[in-house]
């Protein structure tokens, strides 16, 4: 006998023909599934920080009394339980109250899809640090480059419809080259990158260290511990000149720290070539600056001494 012919009459299943608009919308909502909090597991490399502030304890406030009102969301791992992709701040309120489940919604994504939909979730927070959009840009950014859409993170051309910084940009309600600027800041190392969460480098200037190597960047840290003041737009910028021509050395980073600036502290100066002679070659400022400290402090005790001694006579 011929086999029959299937038309696909574009429905999902036979019992739909039979439903109506809202049946079939009842049905196709998410399922909210209670899951055990020991099966979820974070996303990884999780950008965003669960911090113990004012924010966690009115939410834990608000689940003690009202429960979890917004579901997380969540996907299955191959190697057992689950990746939360979205409700961290919500399973460690729980975990602090003594919850054994998590109302989460479990869907199949893929891995771009995944990063996609968390950054877009958490971007929505009240108080989001510059390192937590910088990674998080970046993971966006890398996960819309694998799935096909136009990158360059090397330069900042003229936006057009697909370029990602300015989609992503939009989405979140910064600039095209706003989204270039933090994702630069992956650059930093993690020292100075906490001073650009802590308000004490600005963005732009932080912007300009990035370029430095790593090593430079370590030494830039150190000047900035031992001068107690950060750097300007216009001495960052010329760091990464200076660092571009491959010259930038202990001495140069303090030549451009110690120009007189309005959060700089009174110094007093002292050529390096004066006193290098005094130390091994690979001791660094701080060192110096630190001996030469106890050297004075020795040298004002053994005075001291000395008056007394005159004195007893």
């Amino acid at each position: 006998m011929k086999e029959r012919t299937k038309i696909d009459l574009g429905f999902t299943a036979y019992d739909e023909m039979f439903m109506t608009d809202a049946e079939r919308a009842q049905i196709r909502k998410p399922v909210v599934e209670e899951i055990p909090i020991k099966d979820l597991h974070p996303f990884r490399n999780h950008p965003f920080l669960v911090k113990a502030d004012e924010e966690m304890e009115r939410l834990k406030q608000s689940i003690a009394q009202s429960g979890v009102l917004v579901p997380a969301l969540a996907r299955k791992r191959k190697e057992g339980g689950y990746e939360l992709i979205s409700g961290h701040r919500r399973m460690a309120a729980c975990r602090e109250l003594g919850l054994k489940t998590l109302p989460v919604i479990i869907q199949d994504l893929t891995d771009e899809e995944a990063i996609v939909t968390m950054v877009d979730a958490n971007l929505q927070r009240e108080h989001i640090l510059p390192s937590e959009k910088a990674f998080a840009y970046k993971m966006k950014m890398d996960a819309l480059s694998h799935q096909g859409a136009r990158t360059d993170l090397s330069s900042s051309h003229v936006a057009t419809k697909s370029d990602t910084a300015a989609e992503i940009g939009r989405a979140s309600g910064d600039s095209r080259d706003q989204v270039y600027r933090y994702i630069r800041l992956t650059n930093l190392i993690p020292e100075l990158l906490k001073l650009v969460d802590e308000n004490k480098i600005a963005l732009t200037p932080a912007v300009e260290l990035s370029y430095l190597t790593s090593d430079e960047q370590r030494a830039l840290l150190e000047m900035i511990e031992y001068e107690g003041a950060t750097p300007s737009l216009s001495q960052a910028q010329r760091l990464h000149r200076m660092s571009q021509e491959a010259r930038v050395s202990e001495e140069d980073i303090l030549a451009v720290l110690t120009e007189v600036k309005s959060n700089q502290k009174e110094m007093i100066r002292v050529p390096v070539d004066d006193v290098r002679k005094f130390f091994r070659p690979d001791t660094s400022i701080k060192q110096m600056s630190e001996t030469i400290v106890k050297a004075v402090e020795f040298y004002t005790r053994h005075l001291e001494r000395k008056r007394a001694d005159r004195d007893e006579r």
